[in-house]
């Protein structure tokens, strides 16, 4: 994968952790972080024999996400619950430990801190669960990245360097009420992602991207045009966007019920190896690239920033 990402010229921003590890370690315990540590290390020294350039990482996937889904809500392995805000704590802890591991041997490597950034609304303003909706939005949201740079938690060694990237992932469940259901962009409240994207980038003032995004069937052409909308809205505040990562660029079985879903630009291979593209939201993805590459990308940050889809 390496040698096949510098032979096309492919930028890849490789992902260290993604809700797996060996079989033989406990996900809590301080040997995971100590062996985290050593396989950062041991994988920076393979990308540096085969990269040109300094490369990009994403230490630990959505950790705030993860520590909910493994570790709070016992959804995803390893299925415990009420064990969220230590988990969190902890894979922060490894994420320091592996970027450590990984500057040492490249000092120069970037690090993406990718995660959702969401909306907890209650259904009345006067509701009595409105602090508890904020509490939550912000918990869910902001802990990770507040541990990363020392400001929460300051004793898992959290420091500025320590953030440089950050990916908001958003989709169209990352908004809800507190307790209920989730709500769209028809909802008064609803909140729009440029203002989202604000709030992030004036809390860190880190380069940012939407490092996920996407939606199933027929809706795929209208939302891509909805988020470079709102890219689009956050250049004009001054949030400098960089891009947009779109998940996933080919069809996939569904993970609970490997249901076909129709959520990529391809679709699954034939039996020739052919995959067929999905049209209308290859039309729309060619005129935003288009619309972004001129004047309204060339406002925010030079005709040379590269967009990436």
């Amino acid at each position: 994968m390496l040698r096949a990402a510098r032979c096309t010229g492919m930028q890849v921003i490789w992902d260290v952790f993604h809700y797996g590890w060996p079989d033989d370690l406990d996900l809590f315990s301080a040997e995971f972080v100590k062996r985290f540590h050593a396989f950062g290390r041991e994988l920076a020294r393979v990308v540096a024999d085969e990269t040109d350039g300094p490369p990009y990482f994403s230490p630990v996937n959505e950790i705030s996400f993860f520590s909910w889904a493994a570790g709070e809500a016992g959804v995803i392995y390893p299925f415990f619950r009420f064990r969220g805000n230590e988990l969190k704590a902890h894979l922060v802890r490894a994420c320091i430990a592996a970027i450590d591991a990984i500057r040492s041997v490249i000092p120069l490597a970037r690090f993406v801190q990718a995660d959702p950034v969401i909306n907890i609304v209650t259904s009345d303003e006067m509701d009595d669960c409105t602090k508890a909706a904020a509490n939550a939005h912000e918990r869910s949201q902001l802990d990770a990245w507040d541990m990363l740079i020392g400001r929460l938690y300051p004793e898992l060694g959290g420091a500025p360097e320590y953030l440089d990237i950050v990916g908001a992932n958003y989709y169209v469940h990352n908004q809800w009420l507190y307790g209920g259901h989730f709500i769209e962009s028809a909802d008064p409240r609803y909140r729009p992602l440029h203002d989202i994207l604000e709030e992030v980038y004036r809390r860190y003032r880190r380069p940012l991207f939407l490092s996920e995004t996407g939606i199933e069937d027929e809706r795929r052409p209208a939302w891509l045009r909805y988020v470079c909308d709102e890219m689009s809205e956050a250049w004009s505040r001054g949030v400098p966007v960089e891009g947009i990562c779109l998940y996933p660029i080919l069809n996939y079985p569904g993970w609970i019920d490997q249901r076909r879903c129709q959520t990529g630009l391809w679709d699954y291979c034939d039996s020739s190896g052919y995959r067929e593209i999905y049209e209308p939201m290859a039309q729309e993805l060619a005129r935003q690239q288009m619309r972004i590459s001129g004047t309204v990308g060339r406002k925010c940050w030079g005709a040379s920033m590269p967009t990436h889809a």
